[in-house]
């Protein structure tokens, strides 16, 4: 009895073919650099049943060199990346600092720059003080302090060089009509008391003189100046600075001629001593 092959689609493939199959799966995956690694679980790799031949080459087994290598690219590669990550945190890190650093330079040397200018603030003031404690000390010392009469020493130390109608053919009466004190050139000369000026300026052989009239009536003359530091109708306080001493006039060297008088013209005259030291004042 003769038997038929089946047809259709349900017809088994041949050797041939199935084997062909195979050869064009595994060359695939060659062609494409797949490694084909089976996760599979512990009990399937056991090596108690041995793979049925198929006449190929597995193309990458399990701890073959090649899988090493790739294994060991990944983490070279991942450790590259690691190390220029942290290099890169470095130059991050390094550039907030060198900013940290300059900002802190620069705030040093502000507050430098600050502490010298409020030194050289304190300097100037220091120097300011010093030169107004100077100019009230030469006030005080041209001003002269009145006593308790209101009354003062035309000049500091008011030594007596030549007396009150001491005779000589220098002066044209006959006799000195005032005194003279001792004084250098340019001595401060101040108003004896309070008073106004009536006379500043020229006064012939007198020189350079003020005259003053005080409350009291009496006036006083001071000649032979360099200098007046008052102009007519200017009031006066007892010790201000009338003038500088010289030697203007009919004088032989710098000294203050001082006179009281009963009245403004020459010829007047009272012991001026005689005066102040009724008035206080010790000469």
């Amino acid at each position: 009895m003769a038997f038929t092959r089946p047809t259709g689609k349900h017809r088994k493939p041949s050797r041939a073919r199935r084997a062909g199959a195979r050869v064009a799966g595994t060359a695939s995956l060659a062609a494409v650099g797949g490694v084909g690694v089976l996760a599979a679980p512990a009990s399937a790799v056991e090596a108690s049943a041995p793979l049925p031949s198929t006449g190929l080459s597995q193309a990458v087994e399990v701890g073959d060199p090649l899988a090493e290598t790739l294994h060991d690219q990944a983490d070279t590669q991942q450790l590259v990346a690691v190390k220029a990550e942290a290099q890169s945190e470095a130059e991050r890190q390094a550039v907030v600092a060198k900013k940290k650093a300059e900002a802190k330079k620069k705030a040093e040397s502000e507050r430098r720059a600050a502490a010298e200018r409020a030194e050289r603030k304190k300097e100037r003031e220091r120097a300011e003080r010093q030169r107004a404690e100077r100019r009230s000390v030469s006030r005080s010392a041209d001003r002269g302090t009145a006593n308790s009469s209101g009354y003062v020493a035309p000049v500091a130390g008011a030594t007596l060089s030549t007396g009150y109608q001491q005779s000589g053919g220098m002066w044209s009466s006959g006799s000195h009509t005032g005194v003279d004190f001792r004084a250098g050139m340019n001595t401060p000369v101040r108003s004896v008391a309070g008073g106004e000026v009536v006379e500043a300026g020229d006064g012939g052989s007198y020189g350079v003189n003020v005259v003053v009239r005080h409350a009291d009536g009496r006036y006083s003359q001071y000649a032979h100046l360099s200098s007046t530091s008052v102009s007519v109708g200017q009031s006066v306080s007892a010790g201000e600075r009338i003038g500088l001493s010289g030697s203007t006039g009919n004088s032989s060297g710098p000294h203050l001629h001082f006179e009281i008088r009963t009245g403004p013209d020459y010829g007047s005259d009272i012991d001026p001593v005689a005066y102040l030291r009724g008035k206080g004042v010790g000469i």
